[in-house]
């Protein structure tokens, strides 16, 4: 009995696990596919024909045409490719300079209104962007940030998601490792950097993954703060592919999820193990 209901369970974990990985594979075959199998398999959905749109998984006619016309005949892919690139690195690199001390300050020391700010936090980091548009629209305005990277960059570098999610575990470390370290006459930065730091990798390699992944999707701060498309990350570029370039688009969003999933496969025992130590700390 205990046998059958791990084989039941095995089953029902791998369908799942198929069912979720069916886009990536969707994206993979129209990638591989050419233009006019393509056009009929989508030629409902191109209103060419009525009916329903069917795919294939293993394509009947493989061609690399797609992937070679998105990495040799389109220069503006790679530009946007870049943009990407320098938008994360400079978000991430503000985040961890500015996100991780704030952390280690609110939740290691005590001084007057510390818990008022932390739920200043809390609070600003459930409003939408809907709703602080239009304050950052202008503080960016006044001082001319308009049109450049650091509109984009500076808001989400006081993002108070790293702040919130780190909190909670430097306030679980425990104090007597620090009151040791202050005993044998580190100082505080000292504690910060050659305890805190090591002790608290695996949570901030994994809030930072989180981070990437959700910089690689940013679309409403780009297209309110950015007017030159020159300047537009790659989350702007892909919705701009006409439905007619279904193969160019496949092969495009594939390499645009190449980071992402070298990323997450580099860092998902340190993803699976702080999301589990926020799990025993609550």
């Amino acid at each position: 009995m205990r046998n059958n209901y791990k084989i039941l369970r095995s089953l029902f974990l791998c369908t799942l696990a198929l069912l979720l990985l069916l886009p990536l594979l969707f994206l993979i075959s129209g990638s591989l596919m050419g233009k006019a199998e393509l056009e009929e398999y989508l030629a409902p959905v191109l209103k060419t024909e009525e009916g329903y749109a069917v795919w294939r998984l293993i394509p009947l006619y493989p061609t690399l045409r797609g992937p070679v016309e998105v990495l040799l005949d389109s220069p503006d892919f790679f530009v946007m490719y870049l943009n990407q690139l320098e938008l994360t690195a400079g978000i991430l690199l503000g985040q961890g300079v500015l996100g991780i001390p704030a952390a280690w300050g609110l939740a290691r020391y005590s001084f007057p209104g510390r818990r008022g700010i932390y739920r200043l936090y809390i609070l600003w980091m459930i409003l939408p962007f809907g709703v602080t548009m239009l304050s950052q629209y202008l503080v960016l305005e006044r001082f001319g940030l308009m049109d450049t990277m650091w509109a984009v960059i500076l808001p989400q570098v006081f993002s108070t998601f790293p702040v919130f999610l780190l909190y909670r575990f430097f306030r679980e470390m425990d104090e007597a490792v620090f009151e040791a370290a202050r005993i044998d006459g580190a100082d505080e930065m000292q504690i910060f950097r050659y305890l805190g730091l090591p002790l608290g990798r695996t949570c901030i390699v994994s809030v930072f993954l989180l981070q990437f992944m959700d910089c690689a999707n940013l679309i409403e701060q780009p297209l309110a703060f950015l007017r030159s498309q020159s300047l537009w990350p790659l989350s702007l570029y892909l919705p701009q592919i006409d439905l007619q370039r279904a193969g160019f688009a496949c092969s495009a969003s594939l390499l645009a999820l190449l980071p992402s999933l070298f990323l997450f496969l580099w860092g998902q025992e340190y993803l699976r193990s702080g999301i589990a130590m926020e799990a025993i700390k609550e």
